[in-house]
């Protein structure tokens, strides 16, 4: 019988998830634990490539981070839950592989454009090469499919590239994994821009109902549209892209979208009925929630666990590199 395929996606702890990773990621994530064997990676040696002054949060954002996590259905009886900084063979794998990659390489990668232009950084090196660590990630653990967003794809491929660069130097070893994108597209922010805690324009999973429903009563609608009998417009909407996402009732949602075009509701009705509906959906998930968040000893033992399971593979894996590489040979110390 054929061993399951390897998941390996993970998060930087950089604090609560909000709504945008729940349908983006965690739902997919949840689905994915009967079919594959996952790994989820906390990955905290991420966060100091662009906040080496984070230390003071890490620890209590891994918690914000593993709290929703569970809440939304990771389940430690069916994947395991991986603490990268705890697992030195992370690092080390990637020293080897930063051999295998140039400089010219890493600088095309757009996400490192991107991230030094927008927030405003001088790189460091750890910023430049933080793609071969990620590659390390995913191929220490001869990962077959790595779940990740449209912006993710450049990163699968360059692990794909160094897989393969591996391979054709040293003997088949690593999988060239396969991207697997995210069904459902990214969930604006309140304001219409990518949803992001640092813009302050997120829904939080752990918000109460009392938080969710100001923040829905701010959300960015049509700025064409300047009286509740104006007609409206449905398409580019944040409330109505949300509304498709947690609206049960196709019929009243196609209903509700011709009146507002139509100039016949307002967008306070149509708010809060977003908002009682998000509510309503994220109730179980905040219950869930508290209860790991009443025990946050209990959580960090899942991670123990779960990062033990890890070190028995990444051992092994980093192992077998090393000999192909003609190191690590064995050879008796005497004192």
């Amino acid at each position: 019988m054929n061993a399951k395929p390897v998941i390996l996606t993970g998060h930087r702890p950089t604090g609560p998830c909000h709504i945008g990773h729940l349908v983006g990621t965690l739902q997919n994530w949840a689905r994915f634990q009967d079919s594959y064997t996952c790994f989820f990676l906390i990955a905290d040696l991420h966060v100091l490539t662009t906040d080496y002054e984070a230390a003071g949060r890490i620890q209590a954002n891994t918690l914000e981070r593993l709290f929703d996590w569970l809440a939304a259905g990771i389940d430690p009886q069916r994947a395991h839950l991986v603490l990268q900084s705890a697992l030195p063979e992370h690092a080390y794998l990637s020293v080897l592989l930063a051999n295998l990659v140039t400089v010219a390489r890493l600088e095309r990668n757009p996400t490192y454009k991107e991230q030094v232009q927008q927030l405003n950084l001088t790189p460091s090196a750890g910023l430049l090469t933080y793609p071969v660590l990620q590659a390390a990630d995913i191929l220490i653990y001869r990962a077959t499919h790595v779940p990740v967003g449209e912006d993710q794809l450049p990163h699968v491929e360059l692990t794909r590239e160094v897989a393969r660069r591996f391979n054709q130097l040293y003997g088949d070893f690593f999988s060239e994994p396969e991207a697997v994108l995210a069904e459902q597209a990214r969930l604006p922010g309140i304001d219409n821009r990518t949803m992001h805690t640092s813009y302050g324009n997120a829904i939080f999973i752990k918000d109460t109902p009392e938080e969710t429903t100001r923040k829905v009563m701010r959300m960015y609608t049509d700025p064409t549209r300047l009286h509740a009998t104006d007609p409206g417009h449905v398409e580019d909407n944040p409330v109505f892209t949300y509304l498709d996402l947690f609206d049960p009732d196709r019929q009243r949602l196609a209903e509700l979208k011709e009146a507002y075009r139509a100039g016949q509701v307002g967008d306070v009705e149509v708010k809060r009925l977003l908002a009682g509906l998000l509510n309503e959906a994220l109730a179980p998930m905040r219950a869930r929630r508290a209860d790991y968040a009443a025990h946050p000893d209990l959580v960090f033992d899942l991670l123990h666990e779960g990062t033990a399971f890890a070190r028995l593979v990444v051992k092994e894996n980093l192992a077998y590199a090393l000999r192909q590489m003609g190191l690590s040979a064995q050879f008796k110390l005497s004192f």
